[in-house]
C-alpha cells in the first residue's frame, strides 16, 4: 500500500511532498483541517447572504474591486474567473509538477483561511488519489497575483472544462473526470479565487528543483573526487583545519565529504609529494561546492515555509470575522530564493567543466594522454565531451540572470509590481538539468582517466561510483559512438543511483 500523507496546512514536509508527487502517496485531510475549512466557509456564506461588501466575495477582482456583485451572481463570478484566467501557454508541466500544485493548493486551503467548501477542495485530493492530472501549460504566470493562469488550468477539469491526463492518455476534462468516477462541480462564492490565487505553481516547480539539488550537490562532490583520483590530486587542501578556520558550514561539509570519498585511495597525494598545489578546480572545490550547499540549504528553508503558507486573497480570519485583502499571493519571497538557486546550481557545472578540461588537456592532466585516448589524432576520444559541457555551462550563464529583477505592471496598473517567481523556478529546474548533464560528462571522463592511470585502489566512495558506472559503460580503447554511453551515465545521474549507492557505505553531509 502506498504511503499516506495527512495534510493540515501546517506540517507538510518536503519529503511528504515528493512522496505524493512522485510516489503517488494517498492524501487526506486531518479532521482539524476539515473543521477549520468549514468555519471559514460559514463566514463566507454569511457575508454573501447578507450582501456584505468583501473583496473577491461580493466584488470584482483586481482593478474591478469596486464593482459590487449581486449575491445571485457570486457563483457565476467564480466560474468566470477560472475560465477567463486559464490562458497559460507553452508545453505542459510534467505530471509531478501539476500533482505538486494540486497538493499545495489543497494544503494551503486546509489552513482554514480561504473560505472554500470542504467538498470542493476534497475533489482536488480525489483527483490526486485517482491519478487525474490536469494539463497545465508552463508559461503565463507573473507570479504576483499568484500563479493565476496555471492554477486556473488546474481548476478547469473540476468544472468539466480543460484537459487531463488519466492512465497515460489525454482526455477532455469532462470525460477524464467521468472515467475516473469523479463528479464535476459548480463553484460557489469565493471558491474560484480561493483556488487560483496563490504561489503553488512556482513553489511546486521550485520544491522539486531544490529536492533534486540536495542530491545533485552530493553528486558534484562524488564527481569531483573521481576527477581527483584520475588527476592524482592533493588531499592536503581538504584538511579540516583549513576549513574550520574559515567557518562556513557548506565548505566544511564538502571538505569532509571529499576526504570520506577518497579514504584509502592510493591515487591521493599529499602536498609536496608530486607537486605543491592543485589548480582551483580541485583545490578550491570545497569552497565552491560549499557555497552552493549553503545557498541550496537557504532555498530549502524558504520552500519549507511556503509549502504550508496561506497565499490567496482575501484571507479570512474567523476568530475575529475579518476578511482582509492583503498580498500573500505575491511571489517575491520565492522568486529571490529561486534566482539564488539558479546561481548556486550553475556554479556546480561551471567548476565541473573546468575539471573536465583538465582531464582532456594533456598539458594540465598530470600525465594523462591528450583527449583521454591513445593514438589521439586518429582518435578524438573525449574532445567533444568538453565542448558539449562548455556549451551547456554557457547556456546556464544566460538562464541564471535573475528573473525577479524584472517587473511588468498588469491589471490596469493595479498590480504594478510582479515577482516573475514562476519563471525563476522554471529556470532553476532547467539549470539543474544542465548541471546533471555536465556532472555526467565529468564522471564519464574521470572514469576513463582512472582506467588510463591504472589506479591500484580507489577511495571508499569513489570505488563504488566507479564500479556502478563501469557496469553500464566500458573503457574507451578506440573511438566509438559516445552518445549511448553518455545516456547510460545520465540515467544513473537523474535517478540519483550513484549518490544512493555511495551513501549506502559513505554518509555524505548535505551541509
Amino acid at each position: 500500500m502506498n504511503k499516506k500523507v495527512i495534510i493540515d496546512g501546517k506540517s507538510l514536509t518536503l519529503d511528504d511532498f515528493i512522496a505524493v508527487t512522485r510516489e503517488y502517496a494517498f492524501v487526506e485531510f486531518s479532521e482539524e483541517a476539515k473543521k477549520a475549512m468549514q468555519t471559514s466557509r460559514d463566514l463566507v456564506e454569511h457575508y454573501v447572504e447578507n450582501e456584505v461588501v468583501r473583496y473577491g466575495i461580493t466584488t470584482g477582482f483586481g482593478s474591478l474591486s469596486e464593482v459590487t456583485i449581486n449575491k445571485k451572481d457570486t457563483a457565476k463570478l467564480q466560474e468566470n474567473l477560472i475560465i477567463t484566467h486559464a490562458v497559460a501557454v507553452g508545453k505542459p508541466f510534467d505530471e509531478e509538477i501539476v500533482r505538486g500544485i494540486m497538493l499545495l493548493r489543497a494544503n494551503s486551503i486546509a489552513k482554514g483561511n480561504s473560505g472554500v467548501r470542504v467538498s470542493t477542495v476534497q475533489l482536488l485530493l480525489d483527483m490526486l488519489n485517482e491519478g487525474v492530472t490536469p494539463v497545465v501549460p508552463e508559461q503565463g504566470s507573473l507570479g504576483a497575483s499568484g500563479d493565476l493562469a496555471p492554477l486556473s488550468h488546474v481548476v478547469l477539469p473540476m468544472l468539466g472544462y480543460g484537459e487531463v491526463m488519466y492512465k497515460g492518455k489525454k482526455y477532455s476534462g469532462k470525460i477524464g473526470m467521468k472515467k475516473a468516477g469523479l463528479q464535476t462541480i459548480q463553484l460557489s462564492s469565493k471558491e474560484g479565487l480561493g483556488l487560483n490565487n496563490g504561489t503553488q505553481a512556482m513553489t511546486s516547480v521550485g520544491a522539486h528543483a531544490v529536492y533534486d539539488a540536495v542530491k545533485t550537490v552530493k553528486l558534484a562532490d562524488i564527481s569531483a573526487m573521481l576527477t581527483f583520483e584520475a588527476l592524482r590530486g592533493i588531499r592536503t587542501a581538504y584538511d579540516p583545519r583549513v576549513h574550520d578556520v574559515r567557518g562556513h558550514i557548506g565548505q566544511k561539509a564538502s571538505a569532509k565529504n571529499f576526504l570520506k570519498l577518497i579514504e584509502g585511495s592510493t591515487s591521493a597525494t599529499d602536498q609536496g609529494e608530486l607537486r605543491v598545489q592543485d589548480a582551483y578546480a580541485l583545490r578550491c572545490a570545497p569552497q565552491v561546492h560549499g557555497a552552493s550547499k549553503d545557498a541550496i540549504n537557504y532555498v530549502k528553508s524558504k520552500v519549507e515555509i511556503e509549502l504550508n503558507a496561506a497565499t490567496d486573497n482575501p484571507l479570512i480570519f474567523p476568530e475575529t470575522e475579518d476578511v482582509i485583502s492583503g498580498g500573500n499571493f505575491h511571489g517575491q519571497p520565492m522568486a529571490l530564493p529561486f534566482d539564488f538557486l539558479k546561481i548556486a546550481l550553475a556554479e556546480l557545472a561551471d567548476i565541473a567543466e573546468r575539471r573536465i578540461e583538465r582531464l582532456v588537456n594533456n598539458k594540465l592532466s598530470n600525465g594523462l594522454p591528450s583527449m583521454l585516448v591513445k593514438k589521439a589524432g586518429l582518435n578524438s576520444g573525449f574532445m567533444i565531451v568538453q565542448y558539449s559541457a562548455a556549451s551547456v555551462v554557457s547556456e546556464n550563464k544566460v538562464i541564471a540572470h535573475p528573473a525577479s529583477v524584472d517587473s511588468i505592471p498588469s491589471c490596469e496598473n493595479q498590480e504594478d509590481h510582479v515577482s516573475m517567481g514562476t519563471t525563476a523556478a522554471r529556470q532553476a529546474r532547467q539549470i539543474l538539468r544542465n548541471v546533471q548533464y555536465v556532472l555526467g560528462m565529468e564522471i564519464f571522463c574521470a572514469c576513463q582517466g582512472i582506467d588510463i592511470r591504472k589506479v591500484e585502489k580507489l577511495g571508499k566512495g569513489t570505488q563504488i561510483a566507479y564500479d556502478l558506472v563501469r557496469e553500464k559503460v566500458k573503457y574507451l580503447k578506440n573511438d566509438r559512438p559516445l552518445k549511448p554511453d553518455m545516456e547510460k551515465i545520465d540515467a544513473l545521474v537523474v535517478s540519483h543511483a550513484i549518490v544512493d549507492a555511495v551513501e549506502e557505505e559513505v554518509e555524505l553531509l548535505e551541509i
